[in-house]
């Protein structure tokens, strides 16, 4: 089964790769040198000519030099995982198998973007991996593969997404022969209990002190390595916060951004809600104890 394979983030890579060791036919890899909007991003050239796999840069996946390219390569399907732009009706027909996209959510909840990062600021206790037969609709495609995962208290969004991308792997390896002896099913997706989670924007890592200490703590933990990371201002200053802590038993009788104390050296810092430490910022953050943010 001859497979073109389209991404450009760290996932991308792990799939590609294991689907290597797996011996899969990949005749072709579409990636992308650089990106502007995708923090994770992997080029994935490197891999491809080491183990003596064509590559294409593209800027512009539903270009004629990227269709052309594509349709040289007889692709029997094509493999989309990491691609933030959607791929086009000729593209997405070129492949007599169809295109096979991936997006961390159960769907069809939770379309739409960023849904790593919203599952962890949302608080959500599960989410899921889906691979999905892709169409013109994002993320609307019928079910090849979904699997829960669960996110714990302790998670963050770099243990979420080894978390993903340990269970994808795995959905790969099953489906992969699935698909090759033509035994695989397809589940059509339920419109009515579609939703979508919307993109997010500069705004919203932006910390809001009256927000409560349990919010505050799910902003950071969705926002933090890979991704771009939580924010506050400390005198026009933005101040990047990596890891936080919730801290109960404060007085109620406190605005919200007033700096309670240090403890080991870490600040607390009144909220909505209860009070959160700021584990881990960049650059260190000392502000005096009893200002206000």
């Amino acid at each position: 089964m001859r497979i073109v394979f389209i991404g450009a983030v760290t996932f991308s890579y792990s799939a590609l790769e294991h689907l290597i060791s797996m011996g899969a036919d990949i005749v072709g890899v579409c990636t992308l040198k650089a990106s502007k909007f995708n923090s994770d991003h992997v080029d994935l050239s490197q891999i491809s000519a080491l183990n003596g796999i064509p590559s294409l840069y593209t800027d512009n996946i539903n270009s004629d030099e990227t269709k052309d390219w594509i349709k040289y390569k007889a692709p029997d399907i094509i493999f989309c995982f990491g691609w933030s732009k959607l791929l086009k009706r000729r593209i997405l027909e070129l492949a007599p198998l169809g295109v096979i996209g991936f997006h961390p959510a159960a769907l069809p909840a939770n379309r739409g973007r960023h849904p790593l990062i919203w599952a962890l600021v949302l608080g959500l206790e599960k989410t899921a991996s889906t691979f999905f037969f892709m169409n013109h609709r994002a993320d609307g495609g019928d079910i090849l593969s979904q699997c829960d995962i669960q996110i714990s208290d302790e998670d963050d969004a770099s243990s979420l997404y080894n978390k993903m991308t340990q269970i994808a792997l795995g959905q790969i390896e099953e489906f992969v022969p699935k698909i090759a002896s033509n035994k695989y099913l397809r589940q059509n997706q339920d419109k009515s209990l579609a939703s979508s989670w919307r993109k997010r924007n500069i705004a919203d890592g932006m910390i809001d002190w009256r927000m409560s200490a349990r919010s505050i703590h799910n902003l950071v933990r969705g926002l933090t390595r890979p991704y771009v990371g939580a924010s506050l201002l400390d005198g026009g200053q933005e101040v990047k916060v990596w890891k936080t802590q919730l801290v109960f038993d404060v007085p109620v009788n406190i605005e919200p951004g007033k700096i309670l104390k240090f403890e080991y050296g870490k600040p607390i810092i009144k909220c909505g809600e209860d009070a959160i430490c700021l584990l881990v910022t960049e650059p260190l953050f000392k502000p005096k104890v009893g200002s206000y943010l």
